[in-house]
């Protein structure tokens, strides 16, 4: 990735803390991007620290925390030249973020942090700043979390998303297509026809997939507390289509709690609360649900595994014993 140019910065900006001072990359992140000695693979963590300064001087920023991170990106806590706080996130371009930028223009803030600046190009978002030390998944309150999440489930789905917006209609059709060859790599024959079933509610419902904007990763760790909104949900991989291919990740979080009392009576509880929430057809939730189980399936067996992940198994039995 070509470095960002550093235009001066603006007259009346001038304070040292914008001469960006070197920070340490986290670990983490950079373990995330290839193993020690395989250069191309940490090129683009090696590359931060100047990354960052450029858009430091370019957005008129200073840094006000320590460097932060999240699944595959940076995170730095900025203030902006008229003393607002916000976050500064650089993470490579790829496919599924390529929506990002349009999907919280139309958002707007309504339940999702805002979108302040960006360059697409390069990866980088200005964000509104959140309470990073508040997840959700830190609240205590199971069924508190869930009513979180399904309002602001409902808000945001309930946006038509923009042209040009990833479908979920071509990612039903790829899955529907890869389904074939990847089943005969699952050890268990059970679970070889549990995919098979959840392909064929999949291909069943391909041809309506809908066109809201969908947040795709919408769960506890991904809404952080804020000041004009108690709960606002960060990080979309935005995705136009059906609310019903949203329900997973809510489903599937505090699965050891889901377990210790039992599978069926929670995962209903929580299906029919999101789907209430969401005004949407029970069946056909259901058959989106069995969409997301089939994505990770299909995931999972091209990262050479031979067996279900067993919350995914158990969720899609469930909902498939209780299909009205």
């Amino acid at each position: 990735m070509s470095p960002v140019p550093s235009p001066a910065p603006s007259p009346g900006f001038d304070s040292p803390a914008f001469e960006a001072p070197a920070f340490d990359v986290p670990d983490a992140l950079v373990s995330s991007y290839g193993a020690p000695g395989d250069a191309q693979g940490r090129a683009w963590p090696a590359a931060l620290p100047r990354l960052a300064a450029g858009f430091l001087d370019r957005w008129e920023l200073r840094r006000d925390g320590p460097a932060g991170h999240g699944m595959a990106g940076l995170v730095l806590p900025v203030v902006r030249a008229d003393g607002t706080p916000a976050v500064l996130k650089l993470q490579p371009p790829a496919e599924e973020s390529s929506g990002v930028a349009a999907g919280l223009r139309a958002w707007n803030g309504d339940g999702v942090v805002r979108l302040l600046d960006v360059d697409a190009q390069a990866g980088a978002q200005l964000l509104e700043r959140l309470d990073a030390g508040r997840p959700l998944s830190a609240e205590p309150d199971g069924t508190a979390v869930m009513k979180v999440l399904a309002g602001l489930m409902a808000r945001l789905s309930a946006v038509p998303a923009p042209q040009g917006m990833r479908r979920l209609a071509d990612l039903a059709a790829a899955m529907v297509e890869q389904t074939p060859g990847a089943v005969p790599k699952l050890r268990d024959p059970a679970e070889r026809e549990l995919v098979r079933t959840c392909a064929a509610a999949v291909a069943e419902l391909a041809g309506e997939a809908g066109d809201r904007l969908l947040h795709w990763d919408l769960h506890d760790g991904n809404v952080l507390a804020g000041e004009r909104e108690p709960w606002l949900a960060i990080d979309p991989e935005p995705l136009a289509g059906d609310p019903g291919f949203e329900l997973w990740p809510a489903l599937d979080i505090r699965w050891g709690t889901v377990v210790e009392g039992g599978v069926t009576g929670p995962v209903l509880y929580r299906f029919d609360l999101l789907t209430e929430a969401l005004h949407l057809d029970r069946a056909r939730a259901t058959g989106w649900t069995l969409g997301r189980v089939l994505q990770n399936a299909l995931w999972d067996i091209e990262d050479g595994r031979t067996a279900l992940e067993p919350a995914q198994a158990a969720l899609a039995t469930t909902l498939l014993e209780h299909r009205s």
